[in-house]
């Protein structure tokens, strides 16, 4: 009898335990399921905040929706009422903005601007060294003296674009090339405005605005605020103004 009974014990010893053991057990797995379900609601709370980011730092660009540029203050190639606005973001060190300065911008000149068809403007987007910055700076104020003089300096620096891991830029080559092309600006307020950087928060808007407007890399051409997808591609640039002319006469 006795032994009888310390064997039911045991047996409802262990089943206690086994069933103690099986909660604690289900208790850890209701856990990890717990810790994995929160890490996951975490991640997926950062990659949407992420994307959201992403999405309204490009929007403005990459959407059907028409940038909205304050042109006044932009230097200007041709008639300030030119239905079509070609506006470009560029930095005086990028090669690839050289090769469309030569390439395609006498293009667009030669069969729009000329024509009180569009007019060009220019948005600095300097970022490529320290001395995208002085040059910019040394644009800007050639631009605030004489808006015309200001594109033959734009079309100068492409002209005498150094190599870009070089810093060519110096205050010294700026104000010698504004010399050597001979504009009709004052040499030495231009080399004051370089080096107390006069320009510098019209500069810093001009980044500004690129970042806002979703610009990542340069040249990037708009057409009455529209990004051009191609802008090495002269036919696109021809049916993207053609298409921007038509709307305007259509409003």
């Amino acid at each position: 009898m006795g032994k009888s009974k310390t064997n039911n014990g045991t047996v409802s010893g262990l089943n206690k335990a086994e069933k103690r053991r099986a909660e604690l057990e289900q208790q850890k797995q209701k856990t990890r399921i717990l810790i994995i379900s929160t890490v996951a609601i975490v991640v997926i709370i950062f990659v949407g905040l992420f994307l959201l980011a992403s999405k309204d730092s490009s929007s403005t660009a990459g959407s059907g929706k028409a940038v909205d540029f304050n042109y006044s203050g932009f230097p200007r190639l041709g008639k300030e009422d030119a239905p079509v606005k070609i506006v470009e973001f560029g930095d005086f060190k990028c090669p690839a903005c050289a090769q469309f300065t030569g390439a395609i911008k006498p293009q667009i000149v030669q069969e729009y601007v000329n024509q009180d068809k569009a007019a060009f403007y220019f948005v600095n987007m300097a970022f490529i060294g320290p001395d995208s910055e002085t040059a910019s700076l040394a644009a800007l104020s050639v631009y605030h003296q004489n808006n015309d003089a200001f594109w033959t300096y734009y079309d100068a620096l492409y002209a005498n674009q150094g190599d870009e891991n070089a810093e060519w830029a110096t205050e010294d080559f700026l104000v010698s090339l504004a010399e050597k092309e001979k504009l009709p600006v004052d040499l030495e307020l231009l080399r004051k405005d370089i080096k107390e950087r006069t320009y510098e928060s019209e500069l810093q808007n001009d980044i500004s605005i690129a970042k806002d407007t979703g610009v990542t890399s340069t040249p990037t051409v708009f057409i009455n605020g529209h990004k051009v997808d191609k802008p090495f591609d002269m036919e696109a640039i021809d049916a993207q103004i053609k298409s921007a002319s038509e709307a305007v006469s259509a409003e």
